[in-house]
């Protein structure tokens, strides 16, 4: 009897813990590897007529410039605290290619669908890229997420300017 109540116990706690789990919690947000920016999503050409659609992502346009990332590590814990390493954060193109840019970076974490997305950065500030691209940023998030994060994303951003991003987090 005993046994039977104690696996009939074990079965109505895991139901319970389901049923409050409907979405992905801070503390279980990571992110392994990373996708660089390509600042055109779409190109339609019709007779002479070509028009260009920039990689707007939750309302944060695109870097202008091509940017390659060689792996990102991130991780997000329910009081806020994020953790990103980035490697090999180069321009990809133009005069600067292999090179860091001179730039900054930030995180945005987003939560939500991309049209009533929330979204919770760390300091604009941000840490200097080193000169392999390489950057470690080591924050709180403000304003702190939600305690769900449905569909997030993860923005890498420039802190100059406007704050366009570089390159996106790939959730796992």
């Amino acid at each position: 009897m005993k046994k039977k109540l104690g696996v009939g116990l074990a079965f109505v706690a895991i139901v319970a813990l389901s049923a409050f789990g409907g979405g992905k919690r801070n503390n279980s947000l990571n992110f392994s590897g990373a996708i660089g920016v390509d600042a055109v999503s779409n190109v339609v050409v019709n007779g002479t007529t070509v028009t260009v659609s920039p990689n707007v992502v939750r309302g944060i346009s695109p870097s202008g410039q091509i940017w390659r990332i060689a792996d990102l590590d991130a991780r997000i814990t329910s009081d806020g605290h994020i953790r990103v390493r980035g490697r090999g954060l180069l321009l990809g193109g133009g005069n600067g290619i292999g090179t860091n840019g001179g730039q900054s970076v930030f995180a945005t974490l987003f939560c939500g669908p991309a049209a009533s997305a929330t979204a919770s950065s760390t300091d604009q500030a941000g840490v200097a890229l080193d000169s392999d691209g390489d950057f470690t940023i080591d924050d709180l998030l403000s304003p702190l997420p939600a305690s769900t994060c449905d569909t997030p994303v993860l923005l890498i951003r420039t802190a100059a300017g406007a704050h366009p991003w570089f390159a996106a987090g790939i959730e796992n």
